[in-house]
C-alpha cells in the first residue's frame, strides 16, 4: 500500500483494566540539597523569622501613656481651725489650720507665708512638711505684725500664700481661709496696733 494514513497503535499497546499491572512504578524525582545549601536555607529562614519579629515589635501599637498625676493644688485642702487659746508670742496671732490630701496623693508644703510685707508668718511644724496620702496634718500658724503703719486696713486679709509640691510640680498659690479667719486676724491686728481696722 502506498497510501499514508494515521499511525495505528501496535498490538498489545493498550492497557486493559483486567490485565495485571506489570513493570516498576514510575520514578519520583528526588531532590537532594548539599549540606552547604541546607545551612544557608536554615540561616535564611532564621533571619526571616528574626526580621519579622523585629518588624512586629517596631510597628506594634504601644499602650497609651498613663495620665500624669494631678497638680498638688488639686488634691490638697486647707481649713481654718480657730485661734489658739493664747499665743506664745506677744503681739502675734496664732491659729490652727488643718491640711488634708486625697487618697493616693501625698503633698509637701514647702512654705506658708502672708502676702503683706507688714506681716510675717511662722509655722509649727516648720515648713517643709509632708501630708501623707489620704491623711491630714494639723499646723499652728503664727502671724506677727512687723509694721502697724503698713498693715492693710481692710479687715479681710483672708489670704495665706502656700507653696505646694508633689511628683508633678511645685505650685505657689493664695488660699482663702474662711471660718472666721479674716475677723480673728483683724481683731488681733487691732489689738496689737491699738487701732480700729475698718
Amino acid at each position: 500500500m502506498s497510501a499514508i494514513g494515521p499511525v495505528e497503535p501496535g498490538e498489545s499497546t493498550y492497557h486493559r483494566p483486567d490485565d495485571p499491572f506489570t513493570g516498576a512504578p514510575p520514578a519520583r524525582p528526588h531532590l537532594t540539597l548539599p549540606p552547604r545549601h541546607r545551612r544557608k536555607a536554615a540561616f535564611g529562614a532564621a533571619a526571616l523569622l528574626t526580621a519579622g519579629g523585629c518588624l512586629y515589635v517596631l510597628t506594634a501599637p504601644s499602650p497609651p501613656p498613663e495620665p500624669p498625676p494631678p497638680w498638688p493644688s488639686q488634691v490638697v485642702g486647707f481649713a481654718y481651725r480657730g485661734a489658739a487659746p493664747k499665743g506664745e508670742h506677744a503681739g502675734a496671732f496664732t491659729f490652727g489650720v488643718s491640711v488634708t490630701t486625697e487618697p493616693g496623693r501625698r503633698v509637701t508644703v514647702d512654705a506658708i507665708t502672708q502676702p503683706s510685707a507688714a506681716l510675717a508668718v511662722s509655722t509649727e511644724p516648720p515648713a517643709p512638711f509632708t501630708v501623707p496620702a489620704g491623711g491630714s496634718r494639723e499646723v499652728l500658724v503664727t502671724v506677727y505684725v512687723l509694721d502697724c503703719a503698713e498693715v492693710p486696713r481692710n479687715a479681710g486679709l483672708p489670704f495665706l500664700d502656700v507653696t505646694l509640691r508633689n511628683e508633678r510640680a511645685i505650685q505657689k498659690q493664695s488660699r482663702i481661709l474662711g471660718g472666721g479667719y479674716p475677723e480673728d486676724l483683724g481683731t488681733a491686728i487691732e489689738t496689737t496696733c491699738r487701732r480700729t481696722v475698718p
